[in-house]
């Protein structure tokens, strides 16, 4: 820990001045600084951290009330020491907090974290650089019998809630029976979507996302022993059904020339 004393007095107005921003109800306004002016840079920078979370959480601050809403913002603002400069990866430093710092609380929604996380992927999908290489990618061969790439702008994840669904007239208590599967994906146009998927899909998926090596057809023989289907045909034709409608949606991308 820095011992503050002995650093240069500018900078211990700077980390003084930087205290009372994230906290002025604890730090003192530093001595040499307008009270009017330093409540203008106390609402400026705490606006700007609470408007551009609630525009990144708009279901989470949709179902959390203002005061625990702006004392978890509070907190966050005070508390957390964020690894990139970033704007743009504040949503992301948020979600940290969420997940790592903050003390959960007893009326805490049970859900909280998966809806933030769900709406954090929404989100970094929106904004990412990433792209895809085609250069190994046959973008038009045989999806049953290759080896199929799966886009790097499609993220399969899955969650207890079905955080998708959730909004202010449907606030679910406990879990789902079955785990909620999604793809999260962003297509050609750059517009981000989501799909609900069944399990088969998303064990299909994960052997994709495994870079197992594995044919469609074998990913889906394999899927088909371990339901003990008295018939892998009709799994392997219904998987290549699902495969086509992921081609379709740019989820997959096509297959592995290789």
């Amino acid at each position: 820990m820095r011992n503050e004393a002995k650093l240069p007095e500018f900078k211990q107005v700077q980390y003084a001045f930087a205290k009372h921003l994230r906290n002025p109800a604890k730090h003192p306004r530093p001595d040499d600084i307008e009270a009017r002016r330093m409540k203008i840079y106390n609402e400026l920078f705490y606006n700007n951290v609470e408007g551009f979370m609630s525009n990144a959480y708009p279901v989470l601050r949709e179902l959390t009330d203002d005061e625990k809403w702006h004392r978890m913002i509070r907190d966050y603002f005070e508390k957390h020491h964020a690894s990139t400069p970033l704007f743009q990866e504040m949503p992301r430093e948020f979600l940290k907090y969420l997940e790592n710092e903050r003390e959960a609380e007893q009326d805490d929604y049970p859900f909280m974290l998966e809806l933030a996380h769900y709406e954090w992927v929404e989100l970094a999908l929106s904004v990412t650089d990433i792209t895809n290489d085609y250069s190994n990618v046959d973008v038009d061969g045989d999806l049953l019998e290759g080896v199929p790439v799966l886009s790097k702008t499609a993220w399969p994840i899955n969650y207890n809630y079905p955080v998708h669904k959730i909004r202010p007239d449907f606030i679910p208590e406990q879990p789902g029976e079955q785990p909620t599967y999604l793809v999260v994906y962003r297509d050609a146009d750059d517009e981000v979507h989501f799909l609900d998927i069944n399990p088969v899909t998303a064990q299909l998926l994960q052997y994709i996302t495994d870079d197992s090596g594995l044919t469609s057809r074998q990913m889906l023989t394999n899927i088909a022993e371990q339901l003990n289907h008295p018939n892998p045909d009709v799994v392997i034709q219904g998987g290549l059904q699902i495969l086509h409608d992921l081609k379709t949606r740019d989820v997959i991308i096509g297959v592995n020339k290789s």
